[in-house]
């Protein structure tokens, strides 16, 4: 019997994932990417977001693990940190200041660069996965019935070289060329979906103060899409090395500048002036950059009647989400154990494909939902039950800054831990009625954490 083979089409988080799926059930994996992977924790050119925040959600982390045990405690070796939620997140969401009550989820926080070695790192470790760098994907082999493979060209010399295969997985991301290539071979156009709130992001890299590089908590202030004028946040992220990350954002008619020296005012003029009055005496060690790459974009492959065998799609190449929400990451990691699952049970790639889009939909509808309210968003109007929904999740949140029960519904569903679905249990539904109590007015940092900041002033 001939060796049965997989190709992955990019290299990314999403691609590396699926290719440490694949060893479990073919006999080789190739994975294209068209970038030089680097040697290290550094950034490259294929994922420009890569500068700004980043969260890797409960959710997500246990799917990773699961798919490549070890690969936590390498990521908190290399200098990650483990934010316990809610006991080390100072959060101001659009209903009021999170309350932080003893851990019930988690988060890692770390650069993207971080994150992406350590996990291709962990995969790489099977000698049945090998990488062609410097080269992409020119179109599919086979036809609407089955694909059979995958044309890739050498982007220096341009030569192009057929890659057979019995599955080819497209991981390629926002750039993705799949609905070209469906089209190519006769299948309808893909339905497809977007919503955009105008935001950009501007992102910095300071040196945390000694006293409090180690053990400080998540600080970010979320912006309330229903002010009446744009909706700016801030948020800063313990990394690795003893460095913040400190991520601004702001809507249509409220981007924050990449002047560096507009970084700190624009920090204090956010809902809350938390984020900026920590950085204000802190080194900056980078420039600020820039992204406007941050609309909600969704193609429903799973929508098609017909679909080929042998092909399957997942990561940002279904679904890209406003970053602000930080689920990109863990959906592309539950992803790919939909991949395993699906082909553990002998499922079809359409079967499979239809649970991708399963997985898809909870953290698709949360952010859109809230995207859409942003003053000049573009897209598509919440029907009228998708506003009563809206409404009631408003208050389920205003609920959670007040009711533990409530927050750990929230927080289950918010990192990916528990369906979406949960929210809407009798026992939610009845607790947020009744609603919440009184709420802090202030930010939730200690009198420590303060201290640990000013005191190296």
């Amino acid at each position: 019997m001939a060796p049965t083979h997989a190709v992955v089409l990019g290299g990314g988080l999403a691609g590396v994932l699926a290719a440490s799926v694949l060893v479990r059930h073919v006999d080789e994996v190739t994975v294209v990417e068209r970038d030089k992977l680097p040697d290290g924790p550094s950034s490259r050119s294929g994922v420009p977001q890569a500068r700004h925040a980043h969260l890797l959600m409960s959710g997500g982390a246990r799917a990773i693990e699961s798919l490549l045990p070890g690969t936590l405690d390498a990521l908190f070796a290399a200098g990650a940190h483990r934010i316990g939620v809610p006991n080390d997140l100072v959060s101001l969401s659009a209903q009021g200041w999170v309350p932080r009550f003893p851990e019930m989820q988690f988060i890692v926080t770390c650069s993207r660069s971080l994150l992406d070695w350590v996990v291709r790192v962990q995969a790489l470790r099977d000698n049945k996965i090998s990488v062609l760098t410097g080269t992409e994907p020119v179109s599919l082999l086979g036809s609407a019935d089955a694909v059979t493979g995958v044309l890739v060209q050498d982007r220096i010399s341009g030569e192009q070289v057929s890659l057979e295969a019995d599955l080819v997985v497209d991981a390629t991301g926002r750039g993705s060329r799949l609905p070209a290539w469906l089209a190519e071979f006769g299948l309808p156009a893909v339905e497809s979906e977007s919503v955009d709130s105008g935001l950009a992001y501007a992102t910095r890299i300071f040196q945390a103060p000694p006293t409090a590089a180690a053990g400080f908590p998540l600080v970010n202030v979320q912006a309330n899409p229903r002010d009446p004028f744009p909706g700016c946040t801030a948020t800063l992220l313990p990394i690795e090395d003893g460095k913040w990350l400190v991520t601004l954002s702001g809507t249509r008619g409220g981007e924050p500048s990449t002047d560096s020296a507009e970084f700190v005012s624009f920090a204090r003029s956010v809902r809350n002036p938390v984020v900026g009055e920590l950085i204000e005496s802190a080194e900056p060690l980078s420039p600020v950059y820039g992204s406007h790459s941050t609309a909600n974009r969704r193609m429903f492959f799973e929508r098609l009647k017909s679909w080929p065998s042998g092909l399957l799609a997942l990561g940002d190449s279904v679904a890209t989400y406003n970053p602000v929400y930080g689920h990109g990451m863990s959906i592309a990691a539950q992803s790919a154990q939909v991949l395993d699952s699906g082909l553990a049970a002998g499922r079809s790639a359409q079967q499979i494909q239809r649970g991708i889009g399963k997985v898809v939909d909870g953290a698709w509808a949360m952010a859109t939902n809230q995207d859409i309210l942003y003053p000049g968003a573009v897209g598509k109007p919440l029907p009228l039950a998708g506003r009563v929904l809206q409404r009631y999740v408003d208050r389920l949140v205003r609920t959670a800054t007040t009711e533990a029960p409530v927050t750990r519904a929230f927080l289950e569903a918010f990192t990916l831990s528990a369906p979406m679905a949960n929210l809407l249990s009798p026992r939610m539904m009845w607790a947020t009625l009744r609603g919440p109590r009184s709420a802090s007015p202030e930010p939730t940092l200690t009198a420590d954490e303060r201290d640990r900041v000013t005191s190296a002033e």
